[in-house]
């Protein structure tokens, strides 16, 4: 009988503990018969899309197909998967499988290394997650970042008959915008202050130095150096007020319904955004365009994130199966395509019921080279940026919004990376 279990959500009242490097060794991973009654703890993030019973619906086919495996699936409650992992590991009760976990330096010593098999080689991001050369994580699909979201209605009334594939291109468009009375570009404060910044910056500066995450940990590079020219130009456009002048006052989710409603002309976003334009009712006509580059820019980077990773914890007693559950999970074509479409991520090759822009995103996903992709904030697997460089930029962007010159922005970043740089 398929087993629809669901074990308690793990309590959050004992204190998180640091994951210790070299605290555990790799077991035996059991050589399961297929006879062998084997139960598999899979930790998953839950949300209001990914519900228990969502995930336990997600893997009842394959207990079907496999009546020896029992999957439970672990809900970690308000204290969320990252926070669980290393006290469930300090206590001796770690998970099989854990979802939504990227792979790291530090926690790569707890995880199987997969390496040896296709499905995790050969996945979405493997090669920009791997850590050392080795592969600890397959993943579903990509989120995509390096977007801009355009008003169609705006773009045709403004003349603008193609979207823009340069950086000057784009900055063209922008004073179009303007002169046909529409805000050039919705942006917000909290996390959203930087993205329309990183929107511009990271396709030509990592799309001109794939070693940028490297070089900038190493100092072989600054920040006045390698970014400062985009910081610069978007303190341009904010003089021009090619952006909307309340910015630091609007809130994400009213950002994202002004944007809908046909409130501005660009909306730098993730790809997740075209979910809340399939929900919404009557939006305004939106398309999407990846983040351009500059002249000269030949391989512009494309940031994107791991969606739904899963790793396998070293003390599992049952690592075959676990390894037999997670490539299932990420290549059987009915599981991989629930996994995409219930929180709107793409994978080149799958395909789901989408609304018109949510097939303009699967184009750009097609027209992407697995090279291109790249981190963005403060990065993953081996490109990335010293901890705190996502709040950080976050701020110095709030005060380029709010009239600190670029200069002074600039400086104040070469300073940061000077004090936590290794």
């Amino acid at each position: 009988m398929i087993s629809r279990r669901t074990l308690t959500a793990i309590g959050a009242g004992a204190a998180a503990v640091t994951l210790l490097a070299g605290c555990s060794s790799t077991p035996e991973s059991g050589g399961e018969s297929k006879d062998e009654k084997i139960q598999l703890r899979v930790l998953v993030n839950v949300t209001p899309n990914l519900t228990e019973d969502w995930w336990n619906e997600l893997v009842a086919p394959f207990e079907e197909a496999n009546p020896n495996i029992d999957v439970v699936i672990d809900n970690p409650g308000s204290e969320g998967v990252s926070a669980a992992v290393p006290r469930l590991l300090a206590a001796g009760q770690a998970p099989d499988i854990v979802e939504s976990v990227a792979p790291s330096p530090d926690l790569a010593e707890e995880l199987v290394d997969l390496s040896d098999y296709d499905w995790a080689t050969g996945g979405p991001l493997a090669d920009q997650y791997s850590i050392d050369g080795k592969y600890y994580m397959a993943g579903v699909g990509v989120q995509l970042q390096s977007l801009w979201f355009y008003n169609k209605d705006a773009f045709a009334e403004a003349g603008i008959d193609e979207v823009p594939t340069t950086v000057d291109e784009l900055t063209d468009d922008l004073g179009k915008l303007k002169d046909a009375g529409w805000t050039p570009i919705l942006t917000g404060g909290d996390w959203m202050s930087s993205y329309a910044l990183q929107t511009l910056a990271l396709p030509s500066v990592v799309g001109d130095n794939p070693d940028w995450y490297a070089d900038m940990n190493s100092g072989k590079t600054t920040f006045t150096k390698s970014y400062g020219d985009y910081t610069d130009l978007y303190a341009d456009w904010i003089a021009k007020g090619y952006t909307n002048a309340d910015a630091l006052g609007v809130k994400y989710v009213d950002a994202e319904q002004t944007f809908l409603t046909g409130g501005a002309a660009l909306y730098p976003m993730g790809s997740w955004f075209v979910g809340s334009e399939a929900k919404a009712t009557d939006p305004a006509s939106i398309g999407v365009f990846r983040g351009p580059a500059v002249d000269g820019v030949k391989d512009p980077a494309m940031g994107a994130n791991i969606a739904s990773p899963y790793v396998i914890m070293k003390e599992s007693k049952h690592q075959d199966a676990a390894a037999k559950l997670v490539e299932w999970l990420v290549t059987d074509q009915d599981a991989v395509e629930s996994q995409l479409e219930v929180d709107g991520n793409y994978r080149d090759g799958y395909s789901y019921d989408m609304t018109d822009l949510g097939n303009e995103l699967l184009q750009i996903v097609s027209d992407t080279p697995a090279s291109s992709y790249t981190p963005t904030g403060g990065g993953y697997g081996e490109k990335k940026l010293p901890d705190g460089y996502s709040g950080e930029i976050n701020t110095q962007t709030q005060a380029l919004l709010g009239g600190t010159p670029a200069a002074d922005v600039n400086s104040s970043m070469d300073a940061w990376f000077l004090a936590n740089a290794q």
